[in-house]
């Protein structure tokens, strides 16, 4: 088995057969050839159904990932929303209670448009879920660590409890990647990843997708709802997504070092009042993250400053280095108040500010965050 940073530059990058290139061509026709006989001998009949581009990027990520086959979408809301069919009709998801608001949204306000159901639990207590996962479940869904708090939730026991009542368990693995986190060494059905995140890693592409561990009917479903729904990648956001793969071992073990030193700085700021991230001593669920996580603890840090929205803010606004911006994994840095972004339904803390660390150094990070917490 190849290393994760061979399979990173190599997978799904052949040269092109026509020309030599050694990176490929971005292939913009929507449409293809058909032989005399009315077949398709190059295997592509319409770019909504398949395009050489995404099939390369569909091949790279389920190769680092280590899944059987992964599916392609035009965000990563399309590919949670495309994972979440797998349990409908009439059927039962409990979620992660702390996790991405868009995800939140489509268990409240759409998924039940399609008769099914959806309980929020918080998934680092194992009872709790036990509880949760009634007859019916139809599926798991686990963000670790969580969006935005940070939480660390056990996927091996979390995958003993769902198939033991029949359920799958899908992981979103955005916030770690591939490069930290195993989720089907784990025992995980099916991972996704918003692209735009660490796998895009440049703040200039939208994408999602869904890997599963084992051939079959799962992976036919997404499939026929990349197809049949539309929701698919442009060739362009393809040929971007497969540029920057080859780099994101390196991008994600730096970033997440950058972090770490981070929080320490804000964990000894008496100026801060909590911080959450996984990398820390003192964080709950530390021993579980350095178990279940190789390599670093993530590029995400959230903290929370004394008094609510108006002094969070002032700290954002504050920060010079730090970009304000929504999203992560980016070789930027981030600041963002979290919770006027999410909106009225936000259970974020008014307080809490969300970063992601960036390729800058980390001394300059914390220097513009000492600024930005003022006296």
């Amino acid at each position: 088995m190849k290393k994760l940073e061979t399979l990173a530059v190599h997978a799904g990058r052949e040269p092109d057969p026509v020309t030599g290139a050694v990176r490929g061509p971005i292939h913009l026709s929507t449409t293809f050839e058909r032989a005399a006989d009315g077949g398709y001998p190059q295997g592509y009949l319409y770019s909504r159904s398949g395009n050489p581009n995404r099939a390369a990027l569909e091949r790279a990520v389920a190769a680092i990932e280590s899944g059987s086959e992964a599916v392609a979408f035009a965000s990563g809301s399309a590919a949670t929303l495309a994972a979440f069919t797998l349990a409908t009709p009439g059927g039962r998801i409990v979620c992660s209670a702390d996790c991405y608001h868009g995800t939140a949204k489509q268990l409240r306000e759409i998924l039940p448009r399609f008769g099914t159901s959806a309980e929020f639990v918080d998934t680092t207590d194992l009872a709790a879920v036990e509880r949760a996962l009634e007859p019916g479940t139809s599926m798991l869904w686990v963000e670790t660590p969580s969006n935005p708090l940070l939480r660390v939730s056990d996927l091996a026991a979390l995958a003993v409890l769902a198939h033991a009542r029949g359920a799958l368990l899908g992981c979103d693995n955005t916030f770690a990647s591939p490069v930290l986190q195993r989720p089907f060494e784990l025992g995980a059905d099916l991972v996704m990843h918003s692209t735009t995140k660490f796998l895009g890693g440049h703040s200039d592409v939208l994408g999602g997708v869904v890997v599963v561990r084992e051939p079959g009917a799962v992976a036919g479903r997404l499939r026929e709802f990349q197809v049949a729904g539309g929701g698919v990648p442009s060739p362009f956001d393809c040929w971007l997504l497969l540029r920057s793969l080859p780099t994101l071992p390196l991008r994600v073990r730096a970033q997440s070092a950058g972090a770490l030193a981070v929080a320490r700085f804000l964990e000894a700021d008496r100026r801060v009042e909590r911080v959450h991230y996984p990398g820390l001593e003192h964080h709950p669920g530390h021993r579980l993250a350095a178990r279940q996580m190789h390599g670093g603890f993530g590029a995400v840090v959230s903290f929370q400053v004394p008094g609510g929205t108006a002094e969070a803010l002032g700290v954002a606004a504050r920060a010079q280095l730090f970009t304000r911006a929504t999203s992560l994994g980016g070789v930027e840095s981030l600041i963002e108040h979290r919770a006027s972004m999410e909106g009225p339904l936000t259970q974020t803390p008014a307080n809490l500010i969300r970063l992601s660390a960036g390729l800058e150094d980390p001394a300059d990070l914390i220097e513009d965050l000492d600024r930005a917490l003022g006296r």
